[in-house]
């Protein structure tokens, strides 16, 4: 295939002209987008990647109605294929820049943003969170089935939501006016007395849920979810509580 021809023919016949680096860059810049989604054109691209000296001895073959082939000089042949590596190695940057962009919007993560700062001791890094977060946009503003609960001494509120699995019950915890440093967990307990963490984070100093700090970050409530494998009509109540026992507020079921 050659520059031009990509356009009419199908994407995953481009992984040779791709290599040669005689696609345009729009061409180019097509084939890669085709590439971060496309396992077998991916594996292709590997396995001619130790194919190039020959593919690039190619490059400058005539079709089958053309006369007799004649080796190429050896200085043009190595002209050619230094030329060829170079442009695959430019393109292989930006494929690899794309692959990751790609991974890192699919598998997604935390909502956070990290943001460097300076003071006088030098730069360093805090991880800002984000106003939604995976947890709250996915599951638990389309859960039906919630309960919420204020300590009175504690002054945390927490909001649980709850939906049945087949595994046992996939839960949801908002959190409200809690401040750190402090490592928490949430724990279900059975109607028999049985425990289970279902999840457990890290509260950074400024907290979560504060509607007047100054630090904006924790004018947003945190929201983490985690499963046990009790079923919903087994559990009596949830606890939140510090990882040295402390406890912050119950919450029923």
């Amino acid at each position: 295939m050659t520059s031009g021809e990509y356009a009419q023919g199908s994407p995953h016949e481009a992984v040779g002209a791709y290599v040669l680096g005689v696609l345009d860059d729009a061409e180019a810049t097509a084939f890669e987008a085709h590439l971060a989604g496309c396992e077998p054109c991916a594996a292709e691209l590997d396995a001619l990647a130790g194919m190039e000296p020959m593919l690039a001895g190619l490059k400058e073959f005539p079709g089958p109605a053309a006369q007799p082939l004649r080796p190429a000089p050896p200085d043009l042949s190595m002209a050619l294929i230094n030329e060829v590596a170079a442009q695959r190695a430019r393109r292989r940057r930006r494929t690899t820049y794309l692959v990751a962009a790609a991974a890192a919007l699919i598998v997604g993560g935390p909502a956070v943003a990290v943001v460097a700062t300076s003071s006088g001791t030098g730069t360093h890094q805090s991880a800002e969170a984000h106003p939604t977060s995976p947890a709250e946009d996915a599951f638990f503003n389309h859960m039906t089935q919630k309960t919420s609960a204020t300590d009175p001494t504690s002054e945390v509120t927490a909001t649980v939501g709850t939906e049945p699995k087949a595994w046992g019950t996939h839960t949801v915890l908002e959190l409200k006016n809690v401040k750190g440093p402090l490592k928490c967990s949430l724990i279900a307990i059975g109607k028999n007395g049985e425990r289970e963490t279902v999840t457990s984070w890290a509260v950074p100093n400024w907290g979560y849920g504060i509607k007047d700090s100054p630090h904006e970050s924790a004018r947003y409530p945190l929201y983490v979810h985690g499963g046990t494998a009790m079923t919903h009509d087994q559990i009596d109540h949830f606890e939140v509580r510090t990882f040295d026992g402390k406890a912050l507020v119950d919450i029923p079921a």
